[in-house]
Formats: C-alpha cells, sequence, structure tokens
C-alpha cells in the first residue's frame, strides 16, 4: 500500500487558507451560504477520500464529458493544450519522491526525513510522494472542470493549429518521462509501495 495523506482537507486547506480573508468581508447571508457549501464540500471530500477507485472512474468519467464537448464544438484546443501540460505536471510531482535523492546529496540533508533505499538488505521505507494521490487526483478533477467551464466563454476559444500542439505536447510528454525514468533508475527507487518484503521459512517435515 502507498504511503499517501488519507485526509481530504489537506487538499483542500491551501484554497481554503486563500479565501479567508475575502470571506471575512463578505455579507452576513452571503458568507452563510460559502460556509455551508464549504462544509457540504469538506464532508463530500472526507466521504470520497477512502474510494480510490471510484474516485479515478468518475474523473474518467468527467473527462470523456470533456472530450466529447470539444469534439462537437470542434474548438477551445489552446485550453485543452493547458490541461494537458498542467496534468503531466501533477504526474510528474506525483511521480517523484518527497525528498528528491539529488538534492538530499547536494545539500547534505540526509539526516532531515526519510530517504530511498539504495540496496535490498536496507530497512523498509515506504515511497513518500511529492504529491500524495488525493492531491493529484483532486488538482486533476478541478482543472477538468475548470476547463469544461471555459469553453462556455467563446473568447478562449484562441484559434490554433492544433497538429502542432498535439506533435509539441507528445515530444515534452516523451523528453519529461524519459528524464523521470532515468532519475528513478539512477536512485534505485519504484513510485509505489508494495509493503516490507517477507521471506518464507523451511518447510516442516510432515509428521506421520
Amino acid at each position: 500500500m502507498m504511503n499517501e495523506e488519507p485526509l481530504g482537507d489537506s487538499a483542500v486547506s491551501s484554497s481554503s487558507s486563500s479565501s479567508a480573508t475575502s470571506k471575512q468581508q463578505l455579507p452576513p447571508a452571503i458568507e452563510r451560504v460559502y460556509v455551508i457549501a464549504s462544509r457540504r464540500l469538506q464532508k463530500t471530500l472526507d466521504d470520497l477520500t477512502p474510494h480510490l477507485h471510484v474516485r479515478w472512474i468518475g474523473t474518467a468519467a468527467v473527462m470523456s464529458l470533456y472530450f466529447l464537448r470539444i469534439y462537437y464544438i470542434q474548438g477551445f484546443h489552446i485550453i485543452t493544450y493547458a490541461l494537458g501540460i498542467y496534468m503531466l505536471n501533477l504526474f510528474i510531482a506525483f511521480l517523484t519522491p518527497q525528498i528528491d535523492p539529488a538534492l538530499a546529496n547536494l545539500d547534505g540533508a540526509e539526516d532531515d526525513g526519510p530517504t530511498l533505499p539504495t540496496s535490498k538488505d536496507e530497512e523498509f521505507r515506504p515511497f513518500i510522494r511529492r504529491l500524495p494521490e488525493f492531491k493529484f487526483w483532486y488538482a486533476v478533477t478541478r482543472a477538468i472542470l475548470l476547463a469544461i467551464l471555459c469553453t462556455f466563454f467563446g473568447f478562449m476559444d484562441i484559434p490554433v493549429f492544433w497538429p502542432i500542439l498535439v506533435l509539441y505536447f507528445i515530444i515534452l510528454f516523451g523528453v519529461t518521462m524519459k528524464r523521470q525514468i532515468r532519475h528513478m533508475i539512477k536512485y534505485r527507487y519504484l513510485p509505489f509501495s508494495h509493503g516490507k518484503r517477507t521471506y518464507k521459512g523451511k518447510d516442516e517435515p510432515a509428521k506421520h
């Protein structure tokens, strides 16, 4: 199992704190509606936290709706390109350890936190991501919903030659993933934790 941050409140804490100042300046009625909506959203996120497969199936369904809308209106290719770049950056952060071994070696920060094992004889350490799974899912889903909202504003449909964007994104994806795979090979880690390795003892002779 992956060592992730299980609570949904950590995924929205930054957005909640950033809007705290503006919330205090709202009229009482609007502020009351805002508080109720925030609590319901937080309750929904907390309920969805343990249901990993349900969350990602829902995100895949929303993504399918977005592609269907783009196909139907034949536009907003620059929005799709920006969404793809943003999701690629999130995916790289999801695959990256919280403490980068390269930076730890340069700064001498090996004792500041858990590091990755470099040999099979070392003690098992779970993989801690720079971007936990729940925050990754929340950011991806929010970005897709925002992209769908952008398709209702015509001024955002900037005319571009979309095959160039597709080609550039494929090249960027290949170069980025190649660099990430080289990083994994160099520092000998996998972005998944399957639990501590166990060894099977010798079979006892059968008793008659």
